[in-house]
Parts: structure tokens; C-alpha cells; sequence
């Protein structure tokens, strides 16, 4: 039995893929947990339809993620913090400071898009990875410095 893919279901296939399953695999598993519709003609259609929706939606996300990382590009967060004699850190600076002083900056980026490795522990330049869109990246100089 042939059915489209509503969604991601591992080792079988991707969203709005056809594949040919078992029809009992396909009748008391995929179907009622609506992870799959039957590969009638009209499925197909608006399968179609849906997925043409969903790529001019991705389009525009991606342009709307690559003008805001153009017109981040020159920014710069200075995040001040107590530090001790070593310039080592009281505490450390995390994806969500780094988030709060770019809302102070007038621009809104959810902390999850901030990617660290690990908090950021010591005293001075640090690149940080802001990643927009899953094709849109960029660096975001962080300065650390000593609260005094």
C-alpha cells in the first residue's frame, strides 16, 4: 500500500515523501496516529500544494534571517561581570546574557539560537556563533571585561 508522509517517521521516510508499506502497517499504525494519509490523487495534490507553501515560506525566512545578520554585522556585546585576580569569572556569561544585551541593542534573538560550546568562563574576546537560520550564521564579537 503506497501512503504520503505527514510528518518524519524514522527508517521509513521524510515529510511528503510516498512510500509503499504493509497496508496493516499502514491501516492500524500510520493512519490513525496521523502520520500518514493514503497516496490517493488528491493527497497528492495538496501534499503538493503544502509543500509549496512551506519552501516560499523558507524562502522568505531565510531573506528575512540573512538581512538581519547583514545589519548585525557591525555590532559588538560588551557583557561586564566580577572577576577575580586570574581573570577568572565569578559566575559566567551565557547564551542568555549574551541574548539580553542584544535585546538592549534593539535586536530580539531567542537564546537558542546562541550557540555555545560552554559558558564563557574567562576574561576577554570571545567569537560567539549566532546561528539565524539553518543556513544563516554568523560570528558575534563578545568582550568580556572586569566589573570593578
Amino acid at each position: 500500500m503506497e501512503v504520503i508522509l505527514k510528518q518524519d517517521v524514522d527508517k521509513l521516510g521524510s515529510t511528503g515523501q510516498v512510500v509503499k508499506v504493509a497496508a496493516g502497517y499502514a491501516r492500524n499504525f500510520l493512519v490513525p496516529r496521523g502520520f500518514a494519509v493514503a497516496a490517493t490523487a488528491s493527497n497528492k495534490k495538496i501534499i503538493d500544494q503544502v509543500r509549496q507553501s512551506e519552501l516560499r515560506k523558507e524562502a522568505k525566512s531565510a531573506g528575512d534571517a540573512t538581512e538581519l545578520a547583514k545589519s548585525m554585522a557591525n555590532v559588538t556585546i560588551e557583557i561586564r561581570m566580577k572577576a577575580g585576580e586570574n581573570d577568572q569569572l565569578f559566575g559566567s556569561v551565557t547564551a542568555q546574557d549574551i541574548a539580553d544585551q542584544l535585546a538592549a541593542k534593539g535586536f530580539t534573538i531567542d537564546r537558542k539560537k546562541v550557540m555555545l560550546d560552554h559558558p564563557i568562563r574567562t576574561i576577554g574576546e570571545h567569537k560567539v556563533v549566532v546561528k539565524l537560520h539553518k543556513d544563516v550564521s554568523f560570528d558575534l564579537p563578545v568582550n568580556v571585561a572586569k566589573d570593578e
